[in-house]
């Protein structure tokens, strides 16, 4: 049976079965193709002739390779290009970079590793301590004439240095509490608050914004990378400390000098300079020093000195010495409550006072039990940013940078150069008065077993043998390299004394010290840009000398365009086309330099010429051009743009004179430098960028 189906369209009829339209002899055009197509003309046009152009390049270097020799020449090419005198200085700027922006960091700290210089018993798990002095962020105080952009430059890298050493010390020596000793800002006294400003006419238009941008760069700075080496303490279950609240003068001001509103400021970011903190079994006590001055000064309203006869209000200078005093006549108090409440903690116990529940008026009692516990008498340990009075020309040992002892077999008693200077200024004294020294020590308890300081931006040590128990005093180094120090630096020390928890008792005898110290010294920027300096005169000299070489010494090489003009020689007979060809041959020889250049950059010029070589008709001797030479790709910092192209004109003494001396080698000298440069500074933002 056999069914017919109708011709119409109707929506009755149904088509016979038949193929797609597509044309399956054809293959299906690719998902590029049809991506290509789908794009505009233009772009499309502009992938055509780059693809056009990549495809010539590939064709003619392989040509070129062809005609110098194959592959194995153009190997050994690419291998003399790679061991250029060029490629040679970048390499040795690659390791001077990173030497100085790397090594002479990390070499630094790495030799104040705990392990190489404590000496404690083997078992021992003594709680690391590093001490910051006067890092001082350089601001407009810190350089006022210093123009644009020297001034910006000397804030990035003081900034860049301060960051990588802080980061270096957390990273690598990662120490268990950090105390600043400060004058963490340079010219922090001077910026205005809402009630304040600057006593200097010049600082007046810095105001508090400026102070908050300040502070958050120190932030930044510190307070970013804190916790580079984690926020675990290896020693104690609570995890790191660090402490940034002592003031110095350039965060305050001196004595009488200091205005309240910059005082409580300082004091709302930073806490009260005036502290107890109980670390390693050992007492900190941290005294605002630069406040408690003014107690020794004259009042600048009433000129009396000292204390006064009266009380309260009637004290000269009550409202900037008065919180330091009043903090020193209770300090006593203030660490024993912190040593009793060190051993709970480290026993795990609460609160050894307990009180009565309820609601009661101020007046009535509310401890129901008092804590009964002994304080331990841990050894003491005092921070105060102004160093404590000594004895003028008291000398502070070999480890002073900047003055030296005057000789060193047998050290002097007293050396005038090495001390420290009895004196005094604008807003700054180098020590204290003997009075507020005396009333520090008298105070704070004679238990004393260390003194630390700041401010003088120099390492000093001295043993006090005017205070019971001769305290130790050591004033730490600025950890800035624009405070006057070439070698700044911080100090380490490491506290070791096991106690009977349940007493609060040490372990052994008392006599044997508790704690060792470090001075660590970071490395010598100034010297570090000087050897960048030599490095860069010794660059210039080489590219110099080396242009020099190539201009009037090109390197031989086998050109790739025919370097040769031929002359043609005719019959006697041919009277009239010898005179034809001479004639042309003379035109030839005595054209321009630039019509030369022209014959010889031509390709088909070149073509016409070698057939006419191959002539048997033509009788052909040939003579080198005068005008062009070829500057051969191996020796070429460009990477053989030049190959096989009249560049130039040889040098010509008596026909150009200086000028035509001096321009190739410059033209020469100018694109290695640029070569050089642009490879050295890739690599230098690159380690200044990432660290």
């Amino acid at each position: 049976m056999s069914y017919a189906y109708t011709r119409g369209s109707g929506s009755g009829a149904f088509p016979p079965r038949s193929s797609s339209l597509r044309n399956h002899s054809v293959e299906p055009p690719s998902l590029l193709v049809r991506l290509r197509d789908s794009l505009p003309p233009r772009v499309q046009l502009w992938i055509a002739e780059l693809w056009t152009r990549a495809a010539s390049s590939v064709s003619a270097a392989q040509r070129r390779t062809r005609q110098r020799g194959g592959y194995k020449q153009e190997a050994w090419r690419a291998v003399k290009r790679l061991f250029s005198i060029a490629n040679a200085l970048i390499l040795l700027w690659l390791f001077m970079l990173w030497w100085g922006e790397r090594t002479v960091f990390r070499d630094s700290v790495q030799n104040c590793v705990w392990d190489g210089w404590e000496r404690w018993p083997q078992n021992a798990a003594p709680h690391h301590v590093a001490f910051v002095a006067d890092p001082q962020l350089v601001d407009p105080h810190t350089y006022p004439g210093r123009p644009w952009p020297l001034s910006t430059l000397t804030v990035m890298y003081t900034d860049q240095y301060l960051r990588r050493a802080y980061s270096l010390i957390q990273t690598t020596l990662k120490p268990d509490s950090l105390f600043f000793l400060g004058d963490l800002f340079d010219g922090g006294r001077e910026w205005a608050t809402v009630k304040s400003s600057s006593p200097e006419k010049r600082y007046k238009r810095y105001g508090d914004k400026f102070w908050q941008k300040e502070y958050n760069r120190f932030g930044k700075i510190f307070f970013g990378h804190w916790n580079d080496g984690g926020s675990h303490s290896a020693v104690n279950p609570r995890g790191r400390k660090l402490v940034a609240s002592l003031p110095g003068n350039h965060d305050l001001g001196f004595g009488n000098g200091i205005q309240e509103p910059v005082h409580n400021r300082y004091r709302a970011y930073f806490g009260s300079g005036n502290r107890v903190d109980v670390v390693g079994n050992h007492t900190f006590v941290s005294v605002d020093t630069v406040s408690l001055s003014a107690m020794d000064q004259p009042d600048p309203d009433t000129g009396s000195s000292g204390m006064g006869s009266g009380d309260g209000e009637d004290r000269p200078n009550a409202r900037i010495w008065m919180d330091s005093e009043n903090f020193l006549n209770g300090v006593k108090d203030k660490k024993a409550r912190a040593e009793r409440e060190e051993l709970r903690a480290l026993r795990n116990q609460s609160e050894g006072t307990i009180f009565r529940p309820g609601v009661y008026d101020l007046s009535e009692n509310t401890i129901y039990q008092k804590d009964q516990s002994e304080a331990p008498g841990f050894p003491t340990i005092l921070l105060t940013h102004v160093p404590l009075y000594r004895k003028p020309a008291t000398p502070c040992g070999p480890l002073r940078e900047r003055y030296p002892p005057s000789s060193s077999d047998p050290y002097p008693e007293e050396d005038e150069q090495n001390a420290l200077k009895i004196q005094g200024g604008y807003q700054y004294q180098n020590v204290l008065t003997q009075t507020i020294s005396n009333d520090l020590i008298t105070k704070v308890g004679p238990e004393i077993a260390h003194i630390y300081s700041g401010d003088d931006h120099d390492y000093c040590e001295i043993a006090h043998r005017e205070f019971s128990g001769s305290p130790k005093e050591i004033t730490v180094k600025s950890l800035s390299w624009a405070m006057g120090v070439r070698r700044p630096g911080f100090l380490l020390t490491s506290l070791w004394n096991p106690i009977d928890i349940d007493t609060g008792k040490p372990i052994g005898t008392r006599s044997s010290p508790t704690l060792q110290n470090r001075l660590c010294l970071l490395p010598d920027q100034l010297s570090v840009f000087i050897q960048y300096a030599y490095l860069f005169v010794f660059t210039i000299v080489v590219l110099l000398v080396r242009s020099i070489a190539r201009t009037f010494h090109p390197p031989e090489t086998e050109p790739t365009l025919p370097l040769s003009e031929p002359r043609h020689h005719y019959p006697q007979s041919h009277h009239a086309s010898s005179k034809s060809a001479s004639s042309s041959t003379s035109s030839s020889t005595h054209s321009s330099p630039g019509a030369s250049e022209a014959r010889l950059a031509s390709r088909g010029s070149s073509a016409n010429l070698s057939s006419r070589q191959l002539s048997p008709q033509r009788h052909d001797t040939f003579r080198p051009a005068r005008h062009a030479y070829i500057v051969d790709a191996a020796d070429d910092d460009d990477g053989g743009r030049w190959k096989g192209k009249v560049v130039g004109q040889p040098f010509r003494r008596r026909q150009d004179g200086f000028q035509g001396t001096i321009r190739p080698v410059m033209d020469n000298f100018v694109r290695s430098v640029k070569y050089v440069a642009g490879v050295v500074g890739v690599w230098y933002i690159y380690l200044v960028w990432t660290w």
